[in-house]
């Protein structure tokens, strides 16, 4: 429900892969945010825990993907 949140998933299912610094860099410039890598992280870390976002390293990048069946599952339950 958070919109820093919203925004992130929004960012991360319009493109494939981002890193944490390109991540970082959308919000800035697009959102016009004003906000850390480190604050954005701690987005992360509940969107990971929630399901929707999966990290994987890429060499001395953290690549972040949009991970979208468990909002697929939960629509599904609200239109059956």
């Amino acid at each position: 429900s958070d919109s820093t949140r919203r925004l992130i998933l929004d960012e991360l299912s319009d493109r494939n892969e981002l890193t944490l610094y390109e991540l970082t860099v959308r919000l800035m410039m697009k959102h016009d945010l004003s906000i850390s890598r480190q604050a954005i992280a701690k987005h992360l870390n509940i969107l990971e825990e929630a399901g929707l976002v999966q990290s994987k390293r890429k060499g001395k990048y953290r690549v972040l993907i949009f991970h979208n069946e468990p909002l697929k599952d939960l629509l599904k339950g609200w239109v059956e």
